[in-house]
Formats: C-alpha cells, sequence, structure tokens
C-alpha cells in the first residue's frame, strides 16, 4: 500500500480539511513516522499531492496546501 493509500483511509472516514499536518497526524498514527518532523512534512505533502491529481481530494484554495474530500461526479443531471 502507497503512503498516498494510507493517508485517503483517514481521509475518506473523517472527511473535513486536510493540511500538512493533520496529514502527518495520520500518516503517524498509521505507522508511517519515520524520519525527522521535515521529512515526515515532505512525505505527508506528497501523498496529498498524489491524492489531489487521483481526484480523491481538492484544494480549498489555490493558494494554501489546504485539501477537502472530493465530491465525486453523477450522472444524475
Amino acid at each position: 500500500m502507497t503512503i498516498a493509500q494510507t493517508l485517503a483511509k483517514p481521509i475518506r472516514a473523517l472527511g473535513g480539511t486536510w493540511d500538512t499536518q493533520r496529514a502527518v497526524t495520520a500518516l503517524r498514527d498509521a505507522g508511517h513516522g519515520h524520519g525527522d518532523q521535515r521529512q515526515q512534512e515532505k512525505r505527508a505533502r506528497r501523498a496529498l499531492r498524489d491524492l489531489a491529481a487521483a481526484n480523491v481530494i481538492t484544494k480549498t484554495a489555490l493558494d494554501s496546501a489546504t485539501y477537502r474530500l472530493a465530491i465525486p461526479a453523477t450522472d444524475e443531471p
């Protein structure tokens, strides 16, 4: 399982907004807390960007690294 897949689980379960610090905490709780704080933050930001690229989450503002769960597209008008 990738770091992004690991992070996707709590994001889907908890919802709300997600920033680097919240992602670091979730990844640390899932056993991915190795390395210093800077390494953990880099890992979390990469996972957030990967999830955004996969349309799992979306940025809440263009100038911040804050995300929320993406609203799935529906076939209904």
